[in-house]
């Protein structure tokens, strides 16, 4: 069951965090901050699938070859920020459907990373993960880091307009920057559901919030203080796995819902296309004409896929899960037609 989840944060100075530690950890590489002398060592570190960094496609007749080392890309995008509060880089977190084959994964966050090179110019350093040992096996995610400033030959150019605040995006003409995350956000369950469609599978993902789609929210999971800090510093821990873990199972349950939800929402449209074709059947028996097809055929396979709806239903309100509902109810007929059919005679 493929899941959606994408996050997207800045990388804060202000926390005591680096894009040459953030680009090291997550790409399990060995990145040396020329402006504080650290070293950030993490090639012992495992579960990295892949790692590339994309530049937009106007660079290719650009001479930015520097962009492409990960030590001088973001040795560079941490000289060009003075402020001791400054945003160094952005962060999107995406889980990855485990359906796909470790290339298609690659594929797909390669295709995310280069819309968002193209969006606004920037350099993108991608590195897609397996899941965790002690966590779902399905946990297939990736760690997206872009710059904040575009790119040129001659080095970082001005901030995106994504990193501007919405006073300044007005006066651009734009609108505000939730807008544009949410475009993002849209970009990515396209992308994922097309790749799941061309290579042959069902599953589908959905950006929309839980309320938009019309399922029940759970409860947010709070991570403490003392975690939080390590987590933000690009350290994960113990606790953070078991959370990430809760979380995307949480998520798995919210996408079966919603899979049941469009099947409860196919399952009304084939009863009130069942109807219509009822009402026609009776008019081409009052006028002595064949039926067209088994009418009492097409009623018993209504009732098979109702029955099948309701115990899936059923098994989710058994496990504690807030199941979809379904309202059964007799509409005003005809004695003779109630006597006609009961087996479809319910609303949704």
């Amino acid at each position: 069951m493929a899941i959606y989840h994408l996050t997207i944060k800045p990388v804060k100075r202000g926390e005591g965090r680096a894009a040459t530690a953030a680009a090291a950890y997550r790409a399990a590489e060995l990145v040396r901050d020329a402006r504080t002398g650290e070293v950030f060592d993490y090639t012992r570190k495992r579960g990295v699938e892949h790692a590339e960094i994309v530049l937009p496609a106007a660079a290719a007749k650009q001479d930015v070859h520097w962009a492409r080392d990960r030590q001088t890309l973001w040795n560079a995008a941490e000289a060009a920020e003075k402020r001791r509060d400054a945003r160094v880089a952005r962060e999107y977190e995406v889980a990855v459907p485990h359906e796909l084959t470790r290339a298609q994964r690659v594929e797909l966050v390669r295709a995310f990373s280069q819309d968002l090179a193209d969006r606004d110019g920037v350099a993108v350093d991608f590195a897609v993960h397996r899941p965790h040992r002690e966590g779902d096996e399905r946990n297939f995610h990736a760690h997206i880091l872009t710059t904040t400033r575009a790119i040129t030959p001659a080095g970082f150019g001005d901030k995106t307009v994504l990193e501007l605040g919405d006073r300044d995006r007005a006066r651009l003409g734009l609108g505000p920057a939730r807008e544009e995350i949410g475009e993002i956000r849209a970009r990515w369950a396209v992308l994922t559901n097309e790749r799941l469609q061309e290579h042959g599978h069902e599953a589908r993902v959905d950006h929309r919030s839980l309320e938009a789609q019309g399922l029940e929210r759970v409860p947010t999971v709070h991570l403490g203080p003392a975690v939080t800090a390590l987590e933000r510093r690009g350290i994960e821990t113990e606790v953070g796995h078991r959370v990430r873990a809760e979380i995307m199972e949480r998520l798995v349950r919210a996408a079966e819902l919603g899979r049941l939800e469009r099947e409860r929402q196919a399952l009304q449209q084939s009863i009130l296309d069942l109807s219509g074709d009822l009402a026609a059947a009776r008019r081409d028996r009052d006028a002595g004409l064949t039926p067209r097809y088994d009418v009492e055929a097409e009623r018993r396979q209504a009732r098979e896929a109702w029955l099948v709806y309701r115990e899936r239903q059923l098994e989710h309100e058994r496990g504690g899960e807030a199941g979809l509902t379904m309202e059964r109810s007799t509409p005003d007929k005809p004695s003779h037609e109630r006597a006609a059919g009961p087996e479809h005679d319910f609303a949704l």
